[in-house]
């Protein structure tokens, strides 16, 4: 694993944060992905994977969109039967729950068919994931002390919603800067270099 910290310093994540996988992480499930946490606290973390699309379309397992053609992601490994959302529409933030003061986690579903459907909600404004990422009591910090995850507070808006998924771990990384950015250009198998 890669040390790409100077000190032993361990950054615990937030609500709100984004965790990006370090370049060589050996679960499978997590490779170079970058999550939004959108629940930590002394009982766990979850979070939604932002970058890996499922094989499926949003409408191959949503007959009440109209048509609509959009994106399904794998949030996770768990779960995986279950169907979450992301938005940042103030028209559904009171059935929500908050992650930030712009994005939140689920609300009432007729409703949100409804508003896609007319097209008052679009797909820059919402996200669709199968299954989530979870850790339970105290796990997550442990990956942080194995040096795991990269933690990149206060991210905006475009990155959750609208950078194409393929290039977000890039993306992330090099607006982060400094050793962050030459990480970004990590090659996927390093005995190929």
């Amino acid at each position: 694993m890669i040390d790409f910290f100077t000190s032993d310093e361990v950054i615990e994540p937030q609500k709100g944060d984004l965790l990006i996988s370090e370049p060589y992480l050996p679960d499978p499930n997590f490779d170079r992905t970058v999550i939004l946490v959108c629940e930590h606290d002394e009982n766990g973390s979850v979070g939604f994977v932002l970058n890996r699309p499922a094989q499926v379309r949003l409408g191959d397992v949503m007959d009440d969109l109209d048509g609509l053609d959009m994106d399904l992601f794998v949030g996770g490994p768990v779960q995986q039967d279950t169907l979450h959302f992301l938005h940042r529409s103030q028209k559904l933030k009171e059935d929500s729950n908050d992650v930030t003061k712009d994005i939140f986690w689920g609300g009432d579903y007729d409703i949100v068919t409804s508003m896609m459907n007319t097209r008052e909600l679009n797909n820059s404004e919402i996200k669709f994931f199968i299954g989530y990422s979870g850790w339970s009591e105290g796990q997550l910090m442990d990956e942080m002390k194995q040096k795991s995850w990269i933690v990149f507070r206060n991210p905006s808006l475009d990155f959750i919603f609208e950078k194409p998924a393929k290039e977000l771990w890039k993306h992330v990384l090099r607006e982060m800067g400094g050793k962050f950015k030459l990480i970004s250009n990590y090659p996927i198998d390093p005995r190929l270099n």
